[in-house]
């Protein structure tokens, strides 16, 4: 690859990531006129071969130019999204260096809808492996949003909090790599060279097994024992829910990051983790993910309020702890950062078929086309896997002249308790809340960015 931008700015400034071209791109760019030529050379054939008039290959003669002219004009709109690709690489280390202090927080949304379409299990391998990013752990927050509001995914989150005291300090000691204990166990081998760690390795492994095999039961028999439910007041909620169409707000902050007493096995902070289930009535549209997502946004700015939200779907997990810092050095790099309004991460899959038969790895749409959208200036969101500026979301329109001051948003802490934040939040996941606000129209959330979001085009990264 060859630079498109310089790495030093102005002032002799090094700036948190840069921006490159791919080499060779006159090859490309010669095989794309190739082709055009070709496409013209048909056309002129079908012109100088004009059947006679009423004949039946006349009829032929104009259905395949005109399929002729539709697949030119198909191939002319791929070659304009993959004219010009550019790839972004980031400077993590510049970020530590200047504003290691003054992170600013991160709000961390994660979906689900149906414990039956999306096993607790696999829930719960996704919050853990955002749990555990590399980035402070008092400045995370990470949220489930369950619209299936099913007490088994309630009582998962509980199990995935009490692991999580063991998994955070073993991801940092073992380094990690991904930081789903499902997918990491399956393949990892442990320490061979030092009995010490080989036993601990083994330890946590059988805590991951034991948890799985307790959510996996309790999955499988369909309900939560009641030995079980007197051990938390959270499941006190459903007995007063109808089904998972008719039900009043369930919010329950599991893992107060704040508190002192949450803490890891090595007495570090934990994560802040929050259970959602929002309202539902059958007489209000729930809006799907967009509903949910906007019920997240407004809960999260009463709890913790972070300046950036990520959203994933559970489906998902981070295959890179670095996630976050990567991100960050785009949102707060000095000269260009102001003009980001989100980062978009591409997805990679397992389980595809042998040689991708099916083209399920999507290769050509997250190597080619985004990055070729975003030479247009960029990309596009897919609806997870994506880096937002909370501040975008709730409707500040783009600014050259706007500066972040992360250190004062990172003052904005509240003091009250966790029984006060989820009464009080309760409300926001009301379903009346959105009607006759902007919340059901123009802040819709993912209506809003396929909308809206457009004309910031020329903001992303």
């Amino acid at each position: 690859m060859g630079y498109r931008e310089k790495e030093t700015g102005k002032n002799g400034y090094l700036p948190l990531f840069e921006t490159k071209s791919p080499k060779r791109r006159v090859l490309y760019h010669l095989y794309v006129a190739s082709t055009f030529a070709a496409i013209c050379l048909i056309w002129v054939y079908r012109v100088s071969y004009l059947p006679a008039e009423g004949t039946l290959r006349r009829w032929v003669w104009i259905g395949m130019f005109l399929a002729e002219i539709w697949f030119a004009f198909y191939w002319f709109l791929n070659q304009l999204v993959r004219w010009n690709p550019v790839y972004r690489h980031t400077f993590p280390n510049r970020l530590s260096q200047r504003y290691e202090k003054d992170l600013p927080g991160i709000d961390l949304f994660v979906c689900t809808a149906d414990p039956q379409m999306e096993p607790p299990i696999m829930v719960v391998n996704t919050v853990l492996s955002v749990m555990a990013y590399d980035y402070a752990p008092e400045k995370e927050a990470v949220y489930l949003s369950d619209d299936g509001g099913s007490d088994l995914t309630f009582y998962a989150m509980l199990e995935a909090s009490k692991f999580s005291k063991y998994w955070l300090p073993f991801c940092k000691k073992f380094k990690v790599e991904p930081r789903s204990p499902d997918v990491y166990f399956r393949t990892a081998v442990g320490p061979m060279d030092d009995p010490v760690a080989a036993e601990e390795w083994l330890v946590v492994k059988q805590l991951y097994k034991d948890m799985k095999n307790q959510i996996e039961s309790i999955t499988k028999l369909g309900r939560v024992p009641e030995e079980i439910r007197r051990q938390h007041k959270g499941f006190k909620e459903w007995d007063f829910v109808s089904s998972k169409r008719d039900h009043q707000t369930i919010l329950q902050i599991i893992i107060d990051g704040r508190d002192p007493k949450f803490v890891d096995s090595e007495g570090q902070p934990l994560p802040t983790l929050v259970y959602l289930s929002r309202e539902k009535r059958p007489q209000y549209h729930h809006n799907f993910k967009a509903g949910a997502m906007n019920a997240l946004i407004r809960v999260s700015s009463r709890i913790s309020n972070a300046p950036i939200i990520m959203n994933v779907d559970c489906d998902m997990y981070s295959n890179n702890s670095n996630s976050i810092r990567d991100a960050l050095c785009f949102f707060m790099d000095e000269e260009k950062g102001q003009g980001i309004a989100y980062v978009q991460y591409p997805q990679a899959f397992e389980n595809i078929t042998k040689n991708d038969l099916y083209g399920s790895s999507l290769n050509v749409i997250y190597g080619v086309e985004l990055p070729g959208m975003d030479g247009y200036g960029g990309t596009g969101y897919i609806g997870t896997g994506c880096f937002h500026r909370r501040e975008i979301l709730c409707g500040r329109s783009y600014s050259k002249d706007y500066k972040v001051d992360w250190v004062k948003m990172n003052r904005k802490k509240t003091d009250e308790s966790a029984e006060v934040l989820e009464e009080a939040s309760k409300v926001l996941a009301n379903c009346k809340y959105e009607e006759n606000t902007k919340w059901g129209k123009e802040v819709l959330f993912l209506s809003f960015f396929y909308r809206s979001l457009t004309q910031l085009a020329h903001n992303q990264a």
